[in-house]
Formats: C-alpha cells, sequence, structure tokens
C-alpha cells in the first residue's frame, strides 16, 4: 500500500475562536463527504478537540475545508498521531 492510501488517525486540538461558530457541524459536515471516519467535540477551555481518520491527503483537506468557515477562526492547531480504529464507521459530534 503506498502511502497516499494509508489510513491514519489524528487528535487534533483547535484554539482560536472556534466554539459557538459551527465548527463541529462543518467538521461532520466535511468529514462526511470525505469519507473520514472519526469525532469532534467543545473542550471546557474553549478549544475543540477532534479524532479523524483517513488518508494524510483527506486530512489535510479536511482542515482546509473547516478553515474556510465563515465566522470560524483558528489561531493554533496541535495535533498527535494516534493508533487507528478499525472498528469506527462514520464521524460524529461528542457532547
Amino acid at each position: 500500500m503506498s502511502d497516499t492510501k494509508k489510513i491514519i488517525r489524528r487528535e487534533y486540538k483547535f484554539t482560536g475562536y472556534v466554539q459557538g461558530v459551527g465548527f463541529r457541524y462543518r467538521a461532520r459536515h466535511f468529514a462526511d463527504g470525505l469519507g473520514i471516519t472519526g469525532w469532534v467535540m467543545n473542550e471546557w477551555d474553549g478549544s475543540v478537540l477532534m479524532q479523524a481518520q483517513g488518508t494524510e491527503a483527506q486530512l489535510n483537506e479536511l482542515l482546509t475545508q473547516i478553515n474556510r468557515g465563515s465566522y470560524i477562526s483558528i489561531d493554533r492547531i496541535e495535533y498527535k498521531e494516534l493508533p487507528t480504529e478499525d472498528t469506527e464507521r462514520s464521524f460524529h459530534v461528542r457532547y
């Protein structure tokens, strides 16, 4: 399997003006369209945490699409690599 098709999982932490602006629903909409699995949720500190699984190209496109949000203003994105979850089949918003 070439690296362009390799499935990876990353946990992202977004800070900035990312809560109360449709961030989670935008992430779910684009993740579904791109075939990405995982989840997204608001954190107590005003950040948004997201775990996303797909190819690197899919994850990069997801970040591009989220960043195009009208009211979303991302100041910083931190991420770390995680083991993939083979049983995961969809992307959802966690509450």
